[in-house]
């Protein structure tokens, strides 16, 4: 039996190439850039407390003092974010853009939140910023999680923007997952980070 083959057309359009994750590995390749930053900033701070508080120094300034309540306050809040930023997720993969955009507004409520805790940790330190070893650790330490959660809040943006614009639903759901991945990230260093500095001090 003969089969009859049809030439393609010379004007044909070529298959549409499938589209790699770029944006999911370029994330996870800055999440692991973010770790290893924070992790050298970490082992510096508990290094240089351990050496201070090991000569009979006090590692903290006479009159300065760091509360639990405020950034204990923040680490809560990034807690209930990781409900939100899930929900984003999940309403976005059942091609729910009204849910999902209303998630993302409510993770970027509580980044907002979290600065605003981390901000007003400052003015109760009673720590300058040049007084002290510790004073200057502190400070690098957690203005680079504030930038990182900035980084993550724009992120969020972005991702909104694009959700609103009909880019994601359903099963192209690559942007809001990677920007969820960075977010989770952020609170991870985060929650590192409370107990390193704010608990145990």
């Amino acid at each position: 039996m003969d089969v009859a083959v049809h030439a393609i057309p010379a004007d044909f359009p070529a298959a549409r190439p499938v589209r790699p994750r770029v944006l999911l590995v370029g994330t996870a390749l800055a999440v692991g850039g973010c770790f290893m930053v924070f992790a050298g900033l970490l082992g510096t701070y508990i290094a240089t407390r351990a050496d201070v508080l090991a000569s009979g120094k006090p590692w903290l300034p006479a009159g300065s003092e760091i509360p639990l309540s405020p950034p204990t306050m923040a680490m809560v809040t990034f807690a209930l974010s990781i409900i939100t930023m899930q929900w984003a997720v999940y309403a976005i993969g059942n091609n729910d853009r009204q849910h999902a955009v209303m998630a993302l507004g409510l993770t970027l409520l509580f980044g907002f939140a979290t600065i605003n805790a981390t901000t007003f940790l400052y003015t109760q330190m009673h720590l300058g910023v040049r007084s002290s070893p510790a004073a200057v650790l502190i400070y690098v330490i957690s203005g680079a999680h504030i930038a990182m959660t900035v980084a993550a809040m724009v992120f969020n943006v972005v991702m909104t923007v694009r959700t609103l614009g009909g880019e994601y639903a359903g099963r192209d759901r690559e942007g809001i997952v990677a920007a969820s991945m960075f977010w989770y990230a952020t609170i991870a260093v985060y929650a590192v980070l409370w107990y390193a500095i704010y608990v145990t001090k």
